[in-house]
């Protein structure tokens, strides 16, 4: 029961978080199509047709537009993955491929 719950929150956070950015819906999508690649923040947003801050506000989170507990990365849909120096990739976790697979099937659009 209490399982349950917790799973019925975090799907509602995350129906949230895609509601509230389509940014964060873009992202994780094209992660998606991509997938079992990694990419980088520069890559995502030339492909996704936004700027490279937009994609750190959905992966990371960034102040009050881009909400730090609704980021794809702490919502464990993506995982950040360090290069050597300051570089990182990004990548859809096998649990976001199963949440973008649902939401593609449940909604056939945009969240």
């Amino acid at each position: 029961m209490e399982g349950e719950k917790l799973e019925i929150s975090r799907k509602a956070l995350i129906t949230r978080a895609f509601r509230r950015s389509n940014v964060r819906w873009r992202v994780a999508e094209y992660l998606f199509k991509i997938n079992p690649n990694a990419s980088y923040i520069s890559e995502i947003a030339y492909n996704i047709h936004t700027t490279p801050t937009n994609v750190i506000g959905a992966l990371r989170g960034m102040g009050n537009r881009y909400r730090k507990e609704e980021s794809l990365v702490n919502l464990n849909i993506v995982e950040e993955i360090d290069m050597e120096g300051d570089m990182k990739l990004y990548r859809l976790t096998d649990f976001g491929k199963e949440v973008v697979q649902m939401f593609i099937k449940n909604n056939k659009s945009t969240p």
